[in-house]
């Protein structure tokens, strides 16, 4: 199937951070956390995410929860990873295992992380997030975030950081 034809049978819709998704599942229970605004969050929830050529950046950004990513179809997606001691790391998810990419991966809360649709028409995911995902957890990275917390990874994130903020 085409990008469009995915993005039509799943009903994806554009998101704030590039890309298309649809949440698909948000866990009916729910747990208090003490230590986020507002308190409760859904125990899980899940959505496709979807990179096309024509929408490639999912820009950098946190969340507190924590994300396992899982590898549907179309051309790999590179991950850039800059975990809380300022190591930046990348990775790559897609159909060639022996090859190195990962079928799944799960980021940690406090990570911050970008995807990126290198070649190809598209790069289809899940996402799991548990505790689930509030936007009251999510942070997007500015340039001004990133030359002030991770100055020395400036160059290589350059193409994942939202520059309209």
């Amino acid at each position: 199937m085409s990008a469009r034809e995915y993005i039509e049978h799943l009903q994806l819709i554009a998101h704030e951070e590039g890309g298309y998704f649809r949440e698909i599942y948000q866990s009916e229970d729910t747990m208090l956390l003490s230590d986020r605004e507002g308190g409760a969050r859904p125990l899980m929830n899940t959505i496709y995410y979807m990179l096309t050529h024509e929408s490639p950046v999912g820009y950098l950004h946190l969340n507190k929860s924590d994300i396992t990513h899982f590898f549907h179809a179309g051309s790999p997606l590179t991950y850039h990873l800059v975990w809380p001691d300022g190591r930046h790391e990348t990775r790559i998810m897609g159909p060639d295992v022996a090859g190195g990419h990962l079928l799944q991966m799960t980021v940690p809360g406090g990570v911050w992380k970008a995807t990126q649709l290198v070649d190809g028409e598209f790069g289809l995911i899940s996402e799991a997030v548990a505790p689930g995902f509030d936007y009251r957890d999510w942070q997007i990275a500015d340039e001004e975030l990133v030359r002030r917390e991770f100055p020395q990874h400036a160059a290589a994130l350059a193409d994942v950081i939202h520059k309209s903020r």
